[in-house]
C-alpha cells in the first residue's frame, strides 16, 4: 500500500515538472495576459515554466482597468517585462503624467524595445505625460493617443523628437492640435503608411498639403469628420501613390473638382465619401474611371447621384466591388438583388435607400 502511494506521489511530481510545462508551452502563447498572470499563482512549476519563456511577457494589456497607472509603474518594475513590445492603456483609468514620469525615472530600460503605445481615452494625459513617455521609447512604431484635448503641438513635437520610427499614427479626436504638427509629422516622419486625423478641427488646407508632399509612403488615412478642408488641398493628393483607404465622411466642401483628383489615387481600396453632399455623378464618374481597385465605395446621403454613377461604377469596378452603400442616394433606383449581381458579381453588401 504504501509503495504504492509512493509511486503515485512520484508519478504526481513527474507530471508537475514535466507534463504540465511542456502543455504550458503550447497553450499559453494563446492565453490572454490576464489569464497568464492568474496561472503564475497556479504552482511553482507553473510560475517557473512561464517566467522562463521571455515571449509570453511581450505585451501588456490593461485596457478599461482601474488603477491602471500604479499597476503599469508595478509591473514594469518587473525583470520578466524587461523587452515588452506592446502596451495598450486605451480607455484605462487612473493613469496620470504622474506615472509616466515615475517610470522615466525608475523603470526606463524597460521601454527600450516598446513599438507600439496606445492611449486611447486617457484624457488626464496631457503634452508632459506624452514627453515623459516617449523620451524612452527610441523604437516606437505605433502611438495612439485617441479622443484627448490636453495635447497639443507641444506634445507633437515631443513625439517627433524623441520617436523617429512612427509608421502609423493616430490623433482621432485631438482637437488642440493644428497645421504646425502636421508640419513636424511631414517633416520627420516621411515613411508614414497610417494617419488617423478623425475631428482634428483646427487643421487646414495648408497642413494637409504638407503631408500629401512628404508623406509618400501613407496607405491609409483617415479624414472623418474634419469639414474644414476644400478641393484646393485635394489638388495634391495623387502624390499618395500608394494610398489605399481613405475616409472623408462629412467633407462638406469637397465637389466633383476635387474627387477627381482623388480619382488619380489608383491605387484606393476603400473610399468613404458619406455626407459628401456637394459631389456629383461628375465627380463619381471620373473616379470609377480612375480607382478600378475600389473594394468598399459609400455615397450614403448624397442626393446628387444617379444611376449613371451606378453604371459607371460597374463598367470599371465591377470585378472588385464587394460593399457598395448608396442609402439615402434618392436619384438611384432600387434593383432586386439579381440585378445588382449583375452589375456587381462580387458584391457582398449593398444598402439602399428604403
Amino acid at each position: 500500500m504504501e509503495e504504492r502511494e509512493r509511486a503515485n506521489e512520484e508519478e504526481g511530481v513527474v507530471w508537475n515538472r514535466e507534463t504540465v510545462p511542456r502543455v504550458l508551452e503550447i497553450v499559453s502563447t494563446r492565453l490572454p495576459q490576464r489569464d497568464l498572470i492568474s496561472l503564475l499563482l497556479a504552482s511553482p512549476w507553473i510560475h517557473r515554466t512561464l517566467t522562463s519563456h521571455p515571449s509570453l511577457w511581450l505585451v501588456l494589456d490593461f485596457r478599461e482597468m482601474n488603477n491602471a497607472g500604479n499597476r503599469l509603474v508595478s509591473t514594469l518594475s518587473q525583470l520578466r517585462y524587461k523587452h515588452v513590445k506592446q502596451i495598450s492603456l486605451e480607455f484605462a483609468q487612473d493613469i496620470e503624467d504622474k506615472h509616466f514620469d515615475i517610470i522615466k525615472s525608475k523603470c526606463s530600460d524597460s521601454l527600450q524595445n516598446l513599438e507600439s503605445l496606445n492611449l486611447n481615452g486617457c484624457q488626464k494625459i496631457s503634452d508632459r505625460g506624452v514627453e515623459a513617455i516617449t523620451s524612452i521609447c527610441p523604437n516606437l512604431k505605433v502611438f495612439s493617443i485617441y479622443w484627448n484635448v490636453r495635447v497639443t503641438d507641444t506634445g507633437i513635437e515631443h513625439l517627433v523628437k524623441n520617436c523617429k520610427h512612427i509608421v502609423d499614427l493616430n490623433l482621432s479626436g485631438c482637437k488642440n492640435i493644428s497645421d504646425k504638427s502636421l508640419q513636424l509629422i511631414a517633416d520627420n516622419y516621411q515613411h508614414l503608411e497610417c494617419l488617423n486625423l478623425t475631428r482634428c478641427i483646427k487643421l487646414t488646407d495648408c497642413g494637409l498639403c504638407k503631408i500629401f508632399v512628404k508623406c509618400s509612403s501613407l496607405n491609409s488615412l483617415n479624414l472623418y469628420a474634419v469639414s474644414s478642408f476644400t478641393d484646393e488641398a485635394y489638388k495634391k493628393i495623387s502624390l499618395l501613390t500608394e494610398l489605399k483607404f481613405l475616409d472623408l465622411c462629412g467633407a462638406q466642401n469637397l465637389t466633383d473638382h476635387g474627387l477627381s483628383c482623388i480619382a488619380k489615387c489608383n491605387n484606393l481600396v476603400s473610399l468613404n465619401l458619406t455626407w459628401c453632399v456637394r459631389v456629383t455623378d461628375e465627380g463619381v464618374i471620373p473616379l470609377a474611371e480612375g480607382c478600378t481597385s475600389l473594394e468598399f465605395l459609400s455615397l450614403f446621403g448624397i442626393v446628387g447621384v444617379t444611376d449613371k454613377c451606378l453604371e459607371a461604377l460597374s463598367k470599371f469596378c465591377s470585378s472588385t466591388i464587394t460593399t457598395l452603400d448608396v442609402n439615402g442616394c434618392i436619384g438611384i433606383k432600387r434593383r432586386s438583388r439579381e440585378e445588382l449581381l449583375q452589375l456587381f458579381p462580387h458584391l457582398r453588401c449593398f444598402k439602399v435607400h428604403s
